[in-house]
Order: structure tokens, then sequence, then C-alpha cells
């Protein structure tokens, strides 16, 4: 392995600031399967939450913390923000981890300070150094975040940088919290503060940004020309607002364009050696896990992940292709894991052959998951006649990776045509394990479908999104639904895949409606009910 100082280290923030993304609410269970996808695609830290957020975020660091936090699996973080509690907080919820880092925060602009803080410039460089020492009694692994330090002035952040790095953090992180910066102000600052902070080569100096502009990604690249080596980001630029400057983006900008970048780190232009330690295979499948969890969807022109990065519909683009992939493809879509393999799995298959495929791809799953998962590919092999890994994929992720069982879906049947009215029955077994079954008319079937499941669950909240996508071309192909609804403040997402469209319909409603379900139920919510009543 390189030294630490001559690559760039992938710090992922998918669980903490991805999760902030409106609607994007994960439960323990779900950021713990991303969490350990995150360590097979091999980033170098997983910021798994803020412990002192809530109970939930403390026992998901925690988890996550135990299992994931191996001794050679990645650094296990907390954000805390630069108070006591906050970071005595942080520390328990690291605490079973091999290898567990605190990342304490606070901030420095002028405006923050003025509207935010209502604190001083010197009462914020003895809490930094004051809250950094706190940290350091816990780990000898402390970051230090001038928050909102792209619009801070120049002379003070150097002041307090400088002060953490004494106080023992071993990274400070320059976030441009609001996506103000161009790359060349991102660039200036990440040089001004190698020229101006004297003890920075104590400290690693990385990166976190925003894409309110469109411009993180490129922010970043700037910075690690200027020695930036540890960057920020999220599974497909998820985050608060505009998202988070995007792994996938970063990781494969550094690898296709690393003889630019390698003078940058020391090493000659024609170095082969890998600028970061992810596996590039990875990549497709922790954008599809991300996407499907969280219920964010993918654009189909996104860079890297989208359904259209490797697609060709120019004459001129496809004739060239065909010739020469170079001719306009930089990369190779089996870099990032994406295969046209077909499985020769079928209906007559064993279990044997395919928990040795899933293993091929990168499934390692438990006796339970692997026995849910296998009646699932009988169930679809009876219906389809050839199935692609794409379509395993998402077999398997809609079985293991579901809502609390409360409501389940036992029946959906629908009567719908041109010339007449949509009528949907459903029956659903509840928490209680009884079997209600009820009918409804709507606009179309699925319309139909949701009125009939509402009147079961009779949970109030709005349908926000209705989203269908096909898993591979063809007449029998897996659809996948994501939905998400509201309830007062809240948003719920909800996923499913199956060859009936209205089925999945059916079971990603049910999904997102159990969630909101489990939240409505939660110790937490009970409390806040009963409060309101007093």
């Amino acid at each position: 392995m390189t030294n630490q100082a001559e690559r760039i280290i992938i710090f992922d923030t998918t669980l903490r600031d991805g999760e902030q993304c409106p609607g994007a609410t994960l439960n323990i269970d779900e950021k713990l399967a991303i969490a350990k996808q995150l360590a097979r695609l091999g980033v170098d830290i997983i910021e798994a939450g803020f412990a002192f957020a809530s109970p939930g975020d403390f026992e998901a660091i925690s988890k996550i913390a135990e299992i994931v936090g191996t001794e050679d699996g990645p650094v296990i973080c907390s954000l805390a923000r630069a108070r006591h509690d906050d970071i005595k907080t942080a520390a328990a919820a690291i605490k079973n981890a091999a290898h567990g880092r605190i990342h304490t925060f606070i901030a420095t602009s002028d405006i923050h300070l003025k509207y935010k803080l209502k604190k001083t410039k010197s009462e914020v460089l003895a809490i930094a150094e004051e809250m950094v020492a706190y940290a350091k009694s816990f780990t000898d692994d402390v970051e230090f975040s001038p928050e909102d330090a792209g619009r801070s002035d120049p002379e003070f952040l150097y002041q307090v940088l400088e002060r953490a790095i004494a106080a023992g953090a071993t990274t400070v992180n320059i976030p441009d919290t609001v996506g103000y910066t161009t790359p060349s102000e991102f660039g200036a600052i990440i040089k001004g503060i190698k020229d101006n902070v004297p003890n920075i080569d104590q400290a690693i100096i990385s990166v976190h940004g925003h894409n309110d502009l469109g411009l993180a990604v490129a922010n970043f690249l700037e910075a690690v020309k200027n020695g930036a080596r540890q960057l920020e980001c999220t599974i497909n630029g998820i985050g608060e607002r505009a998202g988070n400057a995007a792994l996938e983006e970063l990781v494969m900008a550094l690898h296709v364009r690393r003889q630019y970048f390698n003078p940058f780190l020391g090493r000659p232009v024609d170095s082969e050696q890998p600028l970061t330690n992810i596996d590039t295979r990875q990549i497709y499948k922790t954008s599809r896990l991300v996407s499907n969890l969280t219920g964010m969807l993918v654009q189909p022109n996104k860079a890297i992940v989208g359904a259209n990065a490797f697609a060709h519909e120019s004459g001129i683009h496809q004739d060239g292709v065909l010739k020469n992939k170079l001719t306009y493809e930089i990369m190779d879509a089996q870099l990032i894991g994406l295969t046209d393999n077909q499985i020769v799995l079928g209906k007559h298959s064993g279990r044997n052959a395919f928990r040795t495929r899933l293993k091929e791809l990168g499934f390692d799953l438990s006796e339970t998951e692997l026995n849910k998962a296998f009646v699932r590919f009988k169930e679809v092999a009876d219906k389809k006649k050839e199935i692609s890994d794409w379509d395993l994929e998402a077999i398997v992720n809609d079985e293991i990776q579901q809502a609390p069982d409360l409501f389940r879906v036992e029946l959906v049947q629908v009567s719908c045509g041109s010339n007449a009215k949509p009528t949907a029955t459903v029956t659903l077994r509840t928490p209680d394990g009884e079997e209600l079954t009820d009918a409804a008319i709507g606009t179309g079937p699925v319309d139909a479908v949701y009125k009939a499941i509402n009147r079961v669950v009779n949970v109030p909240n709005q349908l926000i999104e209705f989203s269908v996508q096909s898993v591979t071309a063809g007449i029998d192909a897996i659809g996948e639904v994501t939905i998400r609804l509201r309830h007062e403040s809240r948003v719920f997402s909800g996923h499913a895949a199956n060859t009936d469209i209205i089925v999945a319909s059916a079971q990603a409603y049910v999904n997102a409606l159990n969630r909101l379900y489990a939240y409505l139920q939660s110790p937490e919510q009970q409390q806040q009910l009963t409060a309101e009543k007093v």
C-alpha cells in the first residue's frame, strides 16, 4: 500500500450527509447493508452518522462500528458538534470499531459567527482548541472542520486550523458548506492553507463540498492538485439540497485521468498504480443499492452510473464504437461492474449454483437471506426464460432489503380496460396477523390498488412520487417501482421489484407505509404525541 500522502483517501458520508437528503431516511438494517457494501467498495472511512442527533443514529453507528469496523475494515466515524455532550456520545458510538474517528466541527465564517453562533472569533478559537483536545482524549483519530470555510476570512481560517492541529487534529476538513466556490477559488483556498498554516504537515487536508452550482466534483479535483488528500463524498452525490460531490465521479475521474493527476501526488506521469483504494467494479452495485434503499432514483444521464452513461444512439457513434470502443468511450463499462452476462441458472438450478453465482456478484448472504432469495429466484425463473445478473441483483436486493415487516401484501387483483372503471381488490396481513380485504375504484389500476390499500391501513399520507423502471429489456422484464409519500413534514420511501408491475406497485407502497407505520409506533413519536395531548 502506498503512503497516505501519496494517494487519495475516500471518506464516504452517504450515511450521514447523504441521509439528510429529503426522503432518504434509512432504518438501522438498511444503514448496515449500505455500510457493508461501502466496505466491499473499499472506502477508507465511513461517516456512519451523527451520534448525538437521535437514539436511532447512535444505535446505527454502534452496530456499524461493531460489525463493519473490523481490523481490516474501514475507519468508522461519527460527526459531533464542538460540544462536550456531542463528542462524548460520538466516542461511545464508535468504541467497538477497530479504527474509530471523531469528526467535530464549528462554524468560522462571519455570517455564521454573527447570526448562528453569536460568538466572537476569539471565542471560536478557544472552543475549537478545547473540543479537539477533548475528542483526542477518546481517540487518536480526530478530524476538525471549520464549517463554511469557503466563505470564511482566510487569516482567521489559518488561525483556527493551526490551533486545531496543535490540539491533536490529524485531519482538517475544508467544507464548501453552501456550494458557493468555483474550482479556481477552492484550489486557492487549499493552497493558502498549505502555505500559511505552520503545522499543516502534521495533518491531512480533506475537502467537503455541496453541488449547489454543479461544481462540487470540479472543486475537489482542483483541491487535489493543490494538496488535498482526503475527499468527502457520497454515492450518487446524494445529500442536502443539491447534494454532495459524487464518489463515483471523483474516483473514475482520478482513474481515467491518473496520468494527469499523478504528478500532483509526486508520482511518475506514466504510473499505473491506482490513486485510490476503491474497487471500481463495485461502483454500479453500490449505486443501485443506495438508490433502492433511499428511493432516490439515478437520472439516466448521470455520469458514470446513469442508464445512458454507456449508451449510444447516434449512428456515427454506434459505428465508431463497433469498430473501436475508444472512439466514443473513455472507460469500459465493466470497470464499474456493468456486464451483459446472462446466467445459466433456471428453474431447475440448485441452491448451491444459486449461492455460487451470488458470491461471484459480491453478495454475502446469511442462510435465512439465501433461502428467501432462492424462493424468489424460483418464482421469477418460472416466469422468465432468461435471467440476467441485473435481474438477480434486483431479486436479491428486493427480498433481503425490506422495510419493517408489518403489513404484508397477500393478494392483488385488478380489473381495467378502455371501457371499464379500474377496480382493485387487495388483501393485506396486518401486524396482528389478521387478513383484511378491501376494494376501490381509481383513475387507473395502480391508483385503485393504492386506494384499496389506504382503506385497509388507514394512515393519512400523500403520494408525492411514483416511478417505474425496467431492470432489463424485454416484455418479461422485471419492473422496479419506487414511491415516496409524505406524512406531515416527513417523507418515506418504498421500493419493490416484480415481473408484474401492478404487484410491484402494491408492494412498494406497502413498504413505504410500513416505514411510516413503524415511525408512528416508535417510542420517540409516542412520547411526542403524549406531550401534545398534555
